[in-house]
């Protein structure tokens, strides 16, 4: 089962963190830039281009530290055709390495779209009488504000293929109380949002107890996370805003169970972009960009490791 695979490399590793791989044009270096500009001009293939070979350099400077890493769909959508590619081929390069890989697509619609999402990202396409696995995601994100219907499609093949789910439930945005702090009938819409993700993963737990079902629960709302870890004992966590966004480690502890397991944390700008922040930047040079990645994501285990 998916989630035991993760937890096992959590373990082995001990680190629980996820880096994001969730490039801009400005966290690019400029021989990167440069090499992929020379060769397709002024487009979005040269954009694409340079986002591949950024992350390639990430993967190779962190694949035997971290468990897995999380490309941010949007990133790629927006050049088209050449970044869908770029998003497929770094994927495949990932899974290479060995690393788990969470595709963050946050997809939510009824249940005939989420059908064709779900077959497309973890499970597979039929065309005549083959079948084609296409993104190859492990694990993927949703949006289940549409209900139960629109989340069993990938339940379904969550099932039929060994894959995992990430449900969005207490995200770590700001604003994410007009919606999800709502009162329900004397429930927090959020509340109510853990409850059914804790019995949509009631026969996908692993040996482990946690399900291939998980949540999204932002590190920026620790009080929000300590009361879901205890509505929702057997699911594993995915949490992001550590870092950059205000979480921090301290914040952390109340996702985990008392072993130190059931979250994977995640960091982004943090770790890819180290070399440009102190105090990597006074240590390592542009083109050192995944020596600082390294570094980022080895202290970023210590920092855990310190709370957990």
């Amino acid at each position: 089962m998916i989630t035991d695979r993760l937890i096992e490399k959590i373990i082995n590793m001990q680190n629980p963190t996820v880096v994001g791989l969730d490039p801009r044009m400005k966290f690019i270096p400029e021989h990167i830039k440069k090499s992929s500009f020379e060769k397709y001009g002024n487009t979005p293939k040269a954009v694409a281009d340079s986002f591949l070979a950024f992350n390639k350099v990430i993967i190779d400077s962190v694949y035997d530290i971290v468990p897995a890493v999380k490309p941010q769909v949007a990133m790629y959508e927006m050049l088209g055709e050449c970044g869908i590619e770029c998003f497929i081929n770094t994927i495949k390069y990932a899974k290479e390495k060995g690393l788990i890989v969470i595709g963050d697509v946050k997809r939510g619609d009824i249940t005939s779209t989420a059908e064709a999402y779900s077959n497309g990202h973890i499970g597979k396409v039929q065309a005549g009488s083959e079948q084609y696995e296409i993104y190859g995601e492990d694990y993927i994100t949703v949006n289940p504000y549409l209900g139960s219907d629109s989340v069993e499609p990938y339940i379904k093949d969550c099932r039929q293929y060994e894959k995992g789910l990430f449900v969005l439930v207490k995200t770590s945005n700001p604003n994410s109380g007009e919606l999800q702090n709502l009162d329900c009938g004397g429930k927090l819409l959020y509340e109510k949002v853990g409850e059914l993700v804790e019995k949509w993963g009631e026969s996908l737990r692993g040996k482990h107890g946690y399900s291939a079902v998980g949540a999204v629960v932002g590190a920026t709302h620790p009080a929000e996370a300590e009361k879901l870890r205890k509505i929702m004992p057997h699911t594993f966590f995915l949490v992001p805003g550590y870092g950059a966004q205000g979480g921090k480690a301290e914040d952390l502890t109340v996702c985990f169970d008392k072993e130190g397991l059931g979250a994977i944390i995640n960091s982004s700008r943090g770790i890819i972009a180290a070399y440009t922040k102190a105090p990597y930047n006074e240590r390592y040079s542009e083109k050192e960009f995944g020596d600082a990645a390294r570094q980022a994501a080895a202290d970023m285990k210590a920092d855990l490791r310190r709370c957990i």
